[in-house]
């Protein structure tokens, strides 16, 4: 069944026991009386810059669903050098292993750019999905769509100039935060990419000058949305088109 055939409650419609709204589209795809099982067990939190929500081998204790916001999916060597492989907004919930049966996941799981969302404890998550397969068959195909961004990244890590990883990175960003103004550093995405500072300035010195960024202090303003797309890898495309595919756009 394609992801396109689940009606999708529009932002606004739902919330959670406390009244607070929900914007997260996993949420919002759910069925009707599947999300009834979710909406008690779903705590509003705020989800401040740099939190860390997971780290590598811990077990799953929660899963979130982002409202706002973006989470970064590192990789940690054990030098302490880090490169990000995935990234989740509203789009997606963070905690994908427990739908395919994990406990554990290697990657750190950290706040990118600040927002607020639900949390769930994983074993009221695990308990429902006894009874709420349209909820499971949708967790798992964004678990899927999470391994995919995963391989792709991987290939654009090692295949790509930066300033097109740069690029696509952008773009990705852009997509979950809705927004032209993002709050990021020089020092931030070099850390992300597995690169240094010096390396992102030039890239993003280049985009610049051609008209497409502009930096204003701790923030990166998207001036030129399709330029940015064609500066960008086919990485992008492929990402997105997966995320069509799923319904998650």
């Amino acid at each position: 069944m394609s992801g396109k055939n689940f009606r999708v409650v529009q932002t606004g419609e739902r919330t959670n026991a406390d009244g607070k709204s929900v914007t997260n589209r996993i949420l919002l795809a759910t069925p009707d009386n599947e999300y009834e099982l979710m909406r008690p067990e779903l705590t509003y939190i705020d989800l401040p810059g740099h939190l860390s929500l997971h780290e590598p081998m811990q077990s799953i204790e929660f899963v979130y669903f982002p409202n706002r916001g973006m989470v970064s999916q590192v990789v940690v060597t054990k030098d302490g050098r880090t490169v990000e492989v995935g990234v989740v907004g509203k789009e997606g919930y963070v905690g994908a292993g427990l739908a395919a049966g994990l406990s554990r996941s290697p990657v750190r799981e950290i706040i990118q750019i600040a927002g607020d969302g639900f949390r769930m404890t994983g074993s009221a998550l695990e308990r429902i999905l006894r009874s709420a397969p349209q909820l499971q068959m949708i967790l798992k195909r964004h678990a899927g769509l999470q391994g995919m961004q995963v391989a792709q990244t991987a290939a654009c890590n090692r295949l790509h100039e930066i300033q097109q990883r740069l690029s696509r990175w952008l773009l990705m960003t852009q997509d979950r935060v809705d927004a032209g103004m993002l709050p990021i550093t020089h020092d931030f995405v070099a850390t992300m990419m597995g690169t240094d500072r010096a390396t992102v300035s030039l890239a993003a010195s280049v985009l610049q000058k051609k008209g497409i960024i502009e930096y204003v202090r701790g923030a990166v303003k998207i001036a030129n949305r399709r330029k940015l797309e064609k500066s960008a890898c086919e990485c992008y495309d492929v990402i997105r088109h997966f995320e069509d595919d799923l319904g998650l756009r």
